[in-house]
């Protein structure tokens, strides 16, 4: 007859919490035992059970059932590189009895962090601060809070979840780009194009009346003056759209260092123009949100590359797809894709919209060189970038 899956799962699951040592010592305590009486050697009987006592002390330091109220309480959900991440464990005793000493995990990422927990009378509360420091652009994922009950050698540990998971966006330092981004992230109404309608704002020029035309946009005292029907043509305008293009394909930076400063460039374009109210389409690996700056910040967080990530040459299909309206075009990249082969896949972007092509090398001197719509600029140092911004307005 067989088991229920959860019958047998359930005599499966204590089996967890024996560790590597515990079964050590108890194969061998069971070995020593054995073989000592067996061959009718005192002290190797003696040994072995020492050992498998060892382990029944273990398993009686496991037994017994905790309750606590556990509390996991994170102060900031969003911060940027190089804040702390602060919060509290707050553990409630329900037991009707006094608990026993345990310990206290926090799973922070890869690390875990320990705590103490002392004897808890029955309503009795302990509480614990913690401070995590952040280095690199993340995403945290903060517990769930265990409580662990075991021995004293870490024979056998029994570990009970008691929160769920946190999730702690941490975000790139931006730069400001009040005045730079004013140049390069302007409104476009109002500023013509090469593309010419029969209806807009910017006026262009006349030409012959056509059936279908609006007759609206007849030009009067020209038609009285020529005796034919004349009607204004128009260059259609645009409202900036701003888009941003980050390549993450792992085989186009350098190192990790190129990579944040690359994400902290295009974070820092991208959060400029949403503070300025203006549209923006934000594509890094797929297409993150842009109605707000937290929410963009949070995706821009989870950005990573890969041996298949977009790369740079593939950023330009991806924009004329995605964004074909865009009025202004910024196309981010580290500093291994050759520049050749770069500018000339960004003169293939469809509608001529003013383009950047910026690429990312740390360490490295600022250059900006401008050709027609295309602008090529090296960023070394985040703090550059208002000033790249700048030279880039005046090319």
């Amino acid at each position: 007859m067989r088991l229920p899956v959860r019958r047998l799962r359930a005599l499966v699951r204590p089996l967890r919490s024996v560790s590597g040592l515990g079964w050590a010592v108890l194969g061998l305590g069971a070995v020593l035992s054995g073989a000592g009486w067996w061959l009718g050697w005192l002290e190797l009987l003696v040994v072995g059970l020492g050992l498998l006592g060892m382990a029944a002390l273990a398993v009686a330091l496991t037994l017994g059932r905790s309750t606590y109220d556990v509390d996991l309480e994170v102060v900031d959900r969003r911060v940027t590189v190089g804040q702390r991440v602060t919060g509290r464990v707050e553990v409630r005793s329900r037991a009707r009895r006094r608990l026993l000493p345990a310990r206290i995990e926090l799973p922070v990422g890869r690390q875990v962090a320990e705590f103490p927990l002392p004897w808890l009378r029955p309503g009795a509360r302990h509480e614990e601060l913690f401070s995590i420091p952040t280095t690199r652009r993340s995403v945290v994922q903060v517990g769930p809070v265990r409580s662990v009950r075991g021995d004293p050698w870490g024979l056998i540990a029994r570990r009970v979840a008691w929160t769920g998971t946190v999730e702690v966006c941490v975000h790139p330092v931006l730069v400001p780009l009040t005045g730079a981004a004013a140049g390069v992230l302007r409104d476009l109404e109002g500023r013509p194009t090469r593309v010419v309608s029969n209806s807009d704002l910017s006026f262009h020029a006349l030409r012959d009346y056509e059936p279908g035309d609006d007759r609206r946009h007849i030009h009067w005292k020209t038609t009285a003056r020529t005796g034919t029907l004349m009607v204004r043509q128009f260059e259609d305008t645009r409202r900036t759209h701003t888009a941003v293009a980050l390549a993450t394909c792992a085989a186009d930076y350098r190192d990790e260092d190129e990579l944040e400063l690359a994400v902290a460039a295009a974070a820092s374009i991208g959060v400029s123009a949403l503070r300025e109210d203006r549209s923006l389409t934000f594509l890094a690996g797929s297409r993150l949100r842009t109605h707000e700056a937290g929410a963009l910040l949070d995706d821009v967080a989870r950005v990573t590359t890969s041996p298949g990530g977009r790369a740079a040459t593939a950023l330009v299909p991806w924009i004329s797809s995605d964004a074909p309206d865009a009025s202004v075009v910024v196309l981010i990249t580290g500093s291994v894709p050759e520049l050749p082969v770069l500018r000339a896949a960004a003169e293939r972007l469809r509608g001529g919209a003013p383009t950047l092509l910026l690429t990312c090398r740390s360490g490295d001197t600022t250059e900006v060189t401008a050709r027609g719509s295309l602008a090529v600029a090296r960023l070394g140092a985040l703090e550059d970038l208002p000033l790249l911004l700048r030279r880039v307005v005046g090319t």
